[in-house]
C-alpha cells in the first residue's frame, strides 16, 4: 500500500499510475457555481437566514447548487458563519456568504473563514464595485491580505494550493438594488472579477419610492429588472434576482438570469407552518412574519 500526502492508502501501482492518483487526489476542488455561469447555465440556492447548523447541513444535502449565509441581515459572528461554511463545503454544496457591505474588513473575514465567494450589497457606483472586487482577490489583482488556514480546509486544498488558485475559484457576485446601480450597470457589469449580478427586488422597489413614500408600480419595477437582465446579456454578465416561489425562479431563468435565490430557510419554515394553521386555525393565523 502507499499513501498520499493527504494520508488515503492507495494500492501499489505503477509509477505512472499513482503519480496521477496523487495529483488527483491533491488537487483543490474547483468552485462549480463558478463554472456553471461561465457556461451560460443556470444556478439556483436559498438563504441562510437562521444561520442554524442543522438546518444548513440538511439543505446542503438536497440538491441546491449554492448557500448564502446572510451576514447583512442577521446577527451571526465569525465563529458560526466558520462552522456554517465547513459543514456546507463538507456537504458537497458551495457556502457563499453576503457580507454587511462591500469593505475589505468584512470580505477579508468571510473569505477566511472558509466562505467560496461574496454577495455585495448595495454596489451603486463602478468604485465601489472595484473596491469590492479587489478585496476578494489576492495580489496582484487586488488587495486581500494573506493569511490563516480554514479557507483552504474547504476546498480539500493545501495553503499553497488555495493562495495558487483562489483567484480563480471564489465568486463575485455584486448586488443591483437602486436605480443608481440600473443606471451604472454597463460599466459596473463590464469589470473584470464580476462574476455575475443579483437583484435584490424588495431594496430596488424600496429604493425606487418617490419623495411622498410611494412605491412604484408593479410595471416600473420590472422595467428596471429588464433593464439589468439586458445590461449583463450585452457584457456578457451572468444576472440573478431573489425569487419566491420556485415558479419565479424558473421564469426568470428562462429570460436568461443564472444566479437565482429562491425563499430562504427561515421563508420555508414560515410559509410551511402558515400553510397548516391556515388549515386548523384560519381565523387566528398571523401572515407575512418573514419574507427572506
Amino acid at each position: 500500500m502507499a499513501r498520499t500526502s493527504k494520508g488515503v492508502c492507495l494500492p501499489v501501482a505503477p509509477d505512472s499510475l499513482l503519480a496521477r492518483v496523487q495529483k488527483e487526489t491533491d488537487a483543490m476542488r474547483i468552485n462549480p457555481v463558478k463554472a456553471k455561469l461561465q457556461e451560460g447555465k443556470p444556478s439556483f440556492g436559498t438563504w441562510l437566514s437562521f444561520g442554524n447548523l442543522h438546518a444548513a447541513r440538511v439543505l446542503a444535502r438536497m440538491g441546491f447548487d449554492w448557500l448564502t449565509l446572510d451576514m447583512e441581515h442577521s446577527a451571526f459572528d465569525w465563529s458560526h458563519a466558520a462552522t456554517i461554511f465547513a459543514a456546507v463545503a463538507d456537504a458537497g454544496c458551495v457556502p457563499l456568504a453576503r457580507v454587511p457591505e462591500g469593505d475589505h474588513y468584512c470580505i477579508k473575514r468571510v473569505l477566511d473563514a472558509g466562505a467560496w465567494g461574496i454577495v455585495v450589497p448595495m454596489v451603486d457606483t463602478v468604485e465601489q464595485a472595484r473596491a469590492a472586487i479587489a478585496a476578494a482577490k489576492y495580489p496582484p489583482q487586488g488587495t486581500r491580505s494573506v493569511g490563516g488556514g480554514m479557507h483552504s480546509l474547504n476546498f480539500d486544498a493545501t495553503a499553497g494550493e488555495y493562495y495558487q488558485r483562489a483567484n480563480d475559484e471564489l465568486l463575485v457576485v455584486l448586488q443591483t438594488e437602486s436605480p443608481t446601480g440600473v443606471e451604472n450597470a454597463e460599466a459596473i457589469y463590464s469589470l473584470p472579477g464580476c462574476d455575475a449580478i443579483f437583484i435584490g427586488p424588495n431594496d430596488l422597489r424600496f429604493q425606487m419610492r418617490g419623495p411622498d413614500g410611494e412605491f412604484p408600480t408593479p410595471e416600473a419595477h420590472e422595467e428596471l429588472i429588464q433593464c439589468v437582465i439586458a445590461a449583463g446579456k450585452k457584457v456578457g454578465t451572468p444576472t440573478g434576482i431573489h425569487a419566491m416561489s420556485a415558479e419565479e425562479a424558473l421564469m426568470r431563468a428562462e429570460q436568461g438570469m443564472q444566479f437565482l435565490a429562491v425563499a430562504s430557510d427561515l421563508r420555508m419554515l414560515t410559509s410551511a407552518a402558515q400553510q397548516i394553521l391556515d388549515t386548523i386555525r384560519p381565523e387566528g393565523s398571523v401572515g407575512d412574519l418573514a419574507r427572506y
